[in-house]
């Protein structure tokens, strides 16, 4: 499976739009779950943003002394994140991750949304397996059922939290926090979302 390329082309045209709006709120929640991430990592720890985007988050983890490393499957979002915050991504699709015990955390806000439903647990099985024993892993995830195209044309598979959960679970993963919300990215549509943060 590689990236949707209808996805892509609608992060293209908008990505230095999205890097200047969406990407720069601040939001209280999200930095109370970065910091809830970084809190279980030890000092200087490796961590992967799958899916980084612009790089907003990856800067973030930088900047509380982790080792960062990022990858996205747009080139554009990873030509933002190193003009904007210096981040070197690797651009690729989410199946490129083969490492093994390699991160002591994995970030991935808001990205693992666009891989189809039917790819989820064998993406979620490459992400156990690239962290050491007890690594972190945080997903963000749009709350809803089924999976199909926005408004923008972007792909996007929804989930309940109780189906994240399972599928959490069915990887060897162990919840360790999780919270629902409501917020707006490129599209300025309001729509729920969860975060979770597991262990491996």
């Amino acid at each position: 499976m590689s990236a949707d390329p209808r996805t892509l082309a609608v992060y293209a045209a908008a990505a230095s739009r999205y890097a200047e709006g969406a990407a720069r709120k601040k939001d209280i929640d999200q930095q109370a779950d970065l910091d809830r991430f970084a809190a279980r990592l030890p000092p200087g720890a490796r961590v992967l943003d799958l899916g980084c985007g612009p790089g907003q988050h990856a800067a973030a983890l930088r900047d509380r002394g982790l080792i960062v490393e990022a990858s996205d499957a747009s080139p554009d979002m990873a030509a933002l994140a190193f003009r904007d915050h210096g981040i070197a991504v690797r651009v690729e699709p989410f199946e490129a991750l083969d490492a093994t015990a390699r991160y002591h955390g994995i970030w991935a806000s808001f990205s693992l949304l666009h891989a189809p439903r039917a790819d989820l647990p064998a993406l979620l099985a490459r992400i156990h397996r690239a962290l050491v024993p007890g690594g972190t892993f945080t997903l963000g995830m749009k709350l809803g059922q089924g999976e199909g195209r926005d408004e923008l044309d972007r792909f996007f598979a929804y989930y309940t939290e109780a189906e994240l959960r399972d599928l959490l679970a069915a990887a060897g993963f162990t919840l360790l926090h999780a919270r629902q919300g409501v917020g707006s990215g490129l599209s300025d549509q309001p729509a729920s979302y969860v975060i979770l943060t597991a262990h491996a």
